[in-house]
């Protein structure tokens, strides 16, 4: 009865949603997929146009065997601010793909692909998490198209990171400032490499023949399609500090020698290779649950985000961060009713964020509008957490994993694992909230009186 009841409880929610996707959103695409996928990321744009832009997207496919696991890239076709039609908005179907969102180019991957990050500096290049203790890397142009059917040879990874002694499945970051990758395990360990020389002899032997090699500058060949074995990669630094299994890595914004992580310890960890590889800071029970994922603030990088098994989301700044005992959030964002995870910080503005969790919810918080509701209305609403300004209710089951986009930074793309809902497979969102909900009130009145202006003097006169 219970599961029924729940059930229940999803589909009216959905429904209601659903009847005001086009107040509340700019543009949104939804996407019906054959299997679920654990992660989706933003790649490249591609081309500008008038109305709208392309630009790669990242998603894995994780099937049931009959099939092989898949990394698959696809083109999409973002609409522009305010070019999208509301009754065009509205009129999607749940059960179908999205017209925009084409698959480009199928990579067979080793294994399910649990998460996938991008290169910064090239982010044709991407890594990726599979249940073992390896970490892949691939340069997605590069790759053979491939045919997932029973029985198919599966792709050579361009690069294979080693260094881990257990599986490590989920932690994985790239750095923005150094062609650095970070990764964290079952080891209870993180590690750390430099792909330097292997970014390098790629651009140096991007015009030769697919089957030579580049010796680059540690003595090895650049692995091309046609090679038996892809080249590895030992690590740059191990570090130990955990008790238990390490859920997400962060590196800082503007040092591709400090970082963060966090595991199923409850521990936030602060390190810094240029010290060694013990802890800076060691914070016992940053939560009162497992941690599932960090995020350290691109704008000002003495905040960190962190999601955990207890429902929340906290905030910390590293400047009051000390060894030992409870950690001292900021601020606990406490608007989900289910485990969180996936936190990120916005590309575009320094205060917002979004977090994934569980209860099929993805949350945009603002930490500047804490306190800020009360004042605006004379009363503080008991349903809105402080800080929550946006909750986009599209997915049906847990989203495990959103991703910001910097080109259109208020473009979000999220994937769910809602097999139920799906007959078996995931759904991808790519969508835009109004922007008469996040920009400043001033400037929303403004237009509308604009607007009313307008309308006064367009109308007939009697």
């Amino acid at each position: 009865m219970k599961e029924r009841d729940g059930k229940a409880t999803v589909d009216e929610r959905y429904t209601q949603w659903k009847s005001l996707v086009p107040v509340l959103y700019d543009w949104f695409a939804n996407h019906n997929l054959v299997w679920p996928s654990l992660s989706c990321r933003w790649g490249p744009q591609l081309e500008q146009a008038t109305y709208k832009n392309r630009q790669r997207l990242y998603l894995s496919e994780q099937t049931d065997g009959s099939v092989p696991n898949t990394l698959v890239i696809a083109n999409c076709e973002v609409v522009k601010p305010r070019v999208a039609a509301a009754e065009h908005i509205s009129q999607f179907n749940e059960e179908a793909r999205s017209p925009f969102v084409k698959k480009y180019k199928t990579i067979i991957h080793p294994g399910e692909v649990n998460r996938i990050r991008e290169l910064p500096q090239n982010s044709k290049i991407v890594a990726t998490h599979t249940d073992s203790p390896d970490v892949l890397i691939w340069d997605v142009e590069t790759q053979p198209n491939r045919h997932p059917m029973l029985g198919a040879a599966e792709s050579r990874p361009d690069l294979v990171l080693t260094g881990h002694q257990q599986n490590a499945e989920f932690a994985l970051a790239m750095c923005p400032t150094e062609p650095f990758v970070l990764s964290g395990g079952k080891d209870k360990s993180v590690v750390l490499w430099s792909i330097q020389d292997h970014i390098s002899s790629l651009a140096e032997s991007s015009s030769k023949s697919p089957v030579s090699s580049t010796p680059n500058s540690g003595g090895k060949s650049s692995i091309k399609s046609g090679e038996k074995n892809p080249e590895s990669l030992g690590p740059r630094g191990v570090y130990q500090g955990h008790g238990d299994t390490v859920e997400d890595v962060q590196f800082c914004p503007s040092s591709a020698q400090e970082f963060c992580s966090v595991g199923d310890d409850s521990c936030l960890i602060l390190w810094d290779a240029r010290v060694g590889t013990s802890p800076v800071v060691k914070v016992e029970k940053a939560h009162d649950a497992d941690l599932h994922c960090v995020d350290w603030n691109p704008h000002d990088q003495n905040l960190i985000l962190t999601g955990s098994a207890d429902n929340s989301v906290r905030m910390f700044d590293r400047r009051n961060l000390t060894s030992g005992g409870v950690g001292s959030p900021i601020h606990k964002f406490e608007g989900h009713k289910a485990a969180v995870l996936c936190v990120q910080w916005s590309p575009d503005r320094a205060s917002v964020f979004g977090s994934a969790a569980e209860d099929g919810f993805l949350n945009i918080w603002d930490y500047e509008k804490i306190g800020k509701q009360k004042e605006h209305t004379g009363v503080k609403t008991p349903n809105s957490p402080p800080g929550l300004f946006f909750q986009h209710a599209g997915h049906r089951d847990k989203v495990v994993d959103f991703h910001w986009n910097a080109s259109d930074p208020w473009t979000i793309v999220s994937v769910s694992d809602d097999c139920g809902s799906t007959g078996g497979g995931g759904t991808l969102q790519i969508w835009r909230m109004s922007d008469l909900i996040y920009r400043p009130e001033d400037d929303v009145l403004a237009e509308l009186e604009k607007f009313k202006t307008h309308i006064l003097t367009c109308s007939p006169k009697a």
